[in-house]
């Protein structure tokens, strides 16, 4: 059934983008025939929705060039951006912003049923989601459009306010709030097309709970009362958190089938680019330091000079360096797991038990809702979560990897957090928005620049550029936005929470 879902959510997905597109759109009066479709189930659009949001994560352009940033990819002449050449990010605004659209279009299906079994739910299910959304957007970008977005499919804001990010972070906390109280078992849910959980309600109470810990830990260094409330409210809460991998927040692919239902890391393989597929040497090298046995299941070995290794390439190289590249001397992702067609196809994931361990070891160092002592269980359960992800599948740690590289005993706590944030980048290779986003707020791992200079005179780049449809469409309020920040709208300038020194 979820397969089915999958293959046929296209066209459901391709009316409610017609209907709505990006927030600042130009919406024309549309003289609409007695034949249209005018409503949707609202099951198709919120599998449509979490299919792409999910996808979108890890996709190709302009997607992987955050994944270049953090210095997982390399990246090459057909990922400018990922040499520090800096552009607006249209198709990732609009990207959100569809599927924040056809979210309203799902309130609009279930208008009226706020309150009643029949909607209740699958409505809170839909603003968790919207949070979820909001919040990987706002992380981006930093200020953005939220209170003023249209919430009716009739009339079209097209030229809606930018809120600050440090208004929206407890506007998502308090939605987010209000979403999980109304959320009850035995209502009426999506099942199967509810690609997460299959309509269980008790797994989205302890996804929503995992994502307050995640906004929370997100303001640390922002704003530290609320970040502790929050992450400490989350941490106690009776609903739980993800707390195992059977709660991941997943979507399923599919390698035989056509290309969008593969893994996007696949789909660089199947359709994109030979510049894509390359590994950044700073994730190769920092595997092969530890001796991690996820290496050979994440890297394609090569031989070099007689001997077969493991060999990423640099990122934003300049032209000289580029030119003289011989590719066959660099890892791609490994062609045995993340680039084959038969391979067991690898979920594409959301939010995953590893990423709660660690935001958890990290409370527990900050003494939020746990205890010091509590700090190296949380991280090596993560690693261990990890480690039994596709298509690593490791059911242990090598008792030596555990001695050496997550042992924390003797460390201060900015040493333990350095190996924890470490760990965390590691896990979420393949989630370049959010891989990209807990580098920015953690500073780890320290990532050297590469030697081309781009537009930031050699300096990696702390958040996404705006669409050009705002300046065209929305200038007043995109450039009030654009005062507020210190570098202006480039790649320099920093999102409110990003304040680690």
């Amino acid at each position: 059934m979820t397969r089915n879902i999958i293959q046929n959510i296209c066209a459901a997905g391709l009316i409610a983008m017609a209907t709505f597109s990006a927030c600042t759109k130009d919406f024309e009066n549309i003289n609409t025939p007695p034949t249209s479709v005018t409503t949707v189930d609202p099951g198709l659009l919120m599998a449509r929705i979490l299919r792409d949001g999910t996808f979108q994560e890890s996709g190709e352009l302009p997607n992987t060039k955050f994944g270049s940033w953090i210095q997982h990819w390399a990246g090459g002449p057909v990922v400018p951006v990922s040499r520090y050449f800096e552009g607006p990010d249209n198709q990732v605004w609009t990207q959100h912003f569809t599927l924040l659209r056809n979210i309203i279009q799902i309130k609009k299906e279930l208008s009226g049923k706020e309150v009643a079994p029949e909607g209740r739910s699958k409505l809170a299910i839909t603003e968790i989601y919207e949070v979820y959304l909001y919040q990987r957007l706002t992380d981006l970008y930093g200020d953005i459009p939220y209170s003023d977005v249209t919430t009716s499919d009739k009339e079209i804001n097209r030229t809606p306010k930018f809120d600050k990010q440090e208004d929206i972070y407890p506007e998502l906390v308090t939605k987010l709030d209000g979403a999980l109280a109304r959320l009850t078992v035995g209502d009426p849910s999506y099942g199967t097309s509810d690609f997460f959980y299959n309509g269980n309600i008790d797994k989205w109470k302890k996804f929503g709970n995992s994502l307050k810990l995640k906004l929370g830990m997100r303001m640390r260094y922002a704003n530290a009362s609320l970040a502790q409330k929050t992450v400490t409210e989350a941490m106690t809460s009776p609903l739980g958190l993800i707390a195992a991998n059977s709660d991941n927040a997943a979507v399923p692919t599919f390698n035989n089938a056509q290309a969008e239902n593969q893994n996007p890391v696949l789909r660089q393989v199947t359709t994109g680019s030979a510049d894509l597929r390359y590994l950044a040497n700073t994730l190769v090298d920092v595997l092969k330091s530890y001796n991690d046995p996820r290496l050979p299941l994440l890297a394609q070995p090569v031989t070099v000079n007689g001997v077969a290794t493991y060999r990423g390439i640099g990122v934003a190289l300049t032209d000289n360096e580029l030119s003289q590249l011989i590719r066959a001397n660099y890892s791609t992702a490994n062609t045995s797991t993340w680039f084959s067609l038969t391979f067991a196809p690898i979920p594409v994931y959301a939010m995953t038990y590893s990423d709660i361990c660690f935001y958890k070891a990290e409370a527990a160092l900050l003494g939020w809702g746990a205890t010091s002592a509590n700090a190296q269980t949380y991280f090596t359960d993560g690693v261990k979560a990890a480690f039994a992800l596709p298509p690593y599948n490791l059911s242990t740690i090598p008792a030596s990897y555990e001695q050496s590289v997550i042992n924390l005993n003797g460390l201060t706590d900015e040493q333990k957090m350095e190996k924890i944030a470490t760990q965390k980048w590691i896990s979420l290779f393949g989630r370049n928005m959010e891989a990209f986003a807990e580098w920015r707020r953690t500073g780890y791992p320290i990532l050297t620049p590469g030697p081309n200079p781009g537009s930031t005179n050699g300096r990696i780049p702390r958040r996404a550029i705006y669409s050009s449809e705002e300046a065209e469409l929305n200038k007043a309020h995109l450039q009030e936005a654009v005062s507020r920040m210190t570098n202006g709208d480039s790649f320099l300038s920093k999102v409110w929470w990003d304040k680690k020194q």
